[in-house]
């Protein structure tokens, strides 16, 4: 058997192992991933992180070419043992390892670059968590989406935030709440790529001192349903706005099961940028021996 060291770190209850690779000599396999986040008989997670070195990555070729600064990459795996291209809580999580144990030391109000699988993410640590530039996004195709607990198939609306969303608006939190996300909620016509699902209600009210207030539960490729989904947030707070035209707010809060998110969208050079915001935390440390 061989001995894992690992970290268990949290983000609105979107839950991660963390593992320190630097040099990128695990071999972390599907099987590995399945096995650490199974909530019986490994940790218990809805993904892994690898912090490992982009130098020391295949894909951190293209991240350190883009960013030369951008040390440190994000290996993302869903608990299926599937690779992801990018998680909002997720990185913010990576973040705060990366600040707690040492590795980064940012100034004040100084960025941190990281490379993940959809480029380069500049990270903001604040006095109340973290705050990421999930770039640019896009608009994607329109969808039926139907789940179990509800009657009739509902519209859906395609975000693209490196990884692929489809966004479902419901009457309120009874319908919201009625819904079984145990089960893969089913897309037609289906996506190219297979994409995270977010149920969305409005609160009451829906703007309040110039921001949207939402509602979200999210069924994440890989994983299933989880507690918060950080660019699922997003892609939410995003169809919101395309939905609602031009009287509604770029600055967003977004209710998830596991808290609370904030989402801003904001105009740069190469077009408009979609930021989260939100805390992270290492819940514990520890060791596990895992099949050879």
């Amino acid at each position: 058997m061989t001995v894992l060291e690992f970290i268990k770190g949290q983000g609105t209850g979107n839950d991660f192992v963390l593992l320190h690779d630097h040099d990128g000599q695990l071999n972390l396999t599907a099987d590995l991933v399945r096995f650490l986040c199974d909530r019986r008989f490994g940790v218990g997670a809805d993904g892994v992180i690898r912090i490992v070195r982009s130098r020391a990555i295949a894909e951190g070729a293209a991240v350190l070419a883009e960013e030369p600064q951008a040390e440190w990459f994000m290996d993302y795996h869903n608990a299926d043992g599937s690779i992801g291209a990018m998680c909002g809580n997720g990185i913010r999580v990576f973040a705060h390892c990366l600040i707690s144990d040492g590795l980064v030391a940012p100034e004040r109000r100084e960025t941190m670059p990281f490379g993940t699988r959809s480029g380069v993410k500049d990270v903001l640590a604040g006095v109340s968590g973290y705050t990421v530039d999930l770039g640019r996004w896009r608009l994607g195709g329109e969808h039926l989406v139907n789940a179990r607990g509800l009657h009739v198939s509902r519209p859906g609306l395609g975000i693209e935030l490196g990884n692929h969303h489809v966004v479902t608006v419901l009457a309120d939190d009874a319908k919201l709440a009625a819904l079984d996300l145990n089960h893969v909620p089913e897309i037609g016509p289906e996506p190219e790529q297979a994409a995270n699902v977010e149920f969305v209600v409005a609160e009451e009210p829906l703007l309040q001192d110039g921001v949207g207030r939402i509602r979200m539960r999210v069924h994440e490729r890989g994983s299933g349903e989880t507690l918060s989904c950080g660019t699922g947030a997003a892609a939410a707070a995003l169809a919101f706005r395309h939905w609602g035209g031009p009287q509604m707010p770029n600055s967003w809060s977004v209710t998830v099961p596991g808290g609370r998110l904030g989402v801003r969208m904001y105009a740069t050079e190469e077009g408009e940028h979609v930021s989260l915001s939100g805390p992270a935390e290492v819940v514990f440390r520890g060791s596990i021996e895992v099949p050879a």
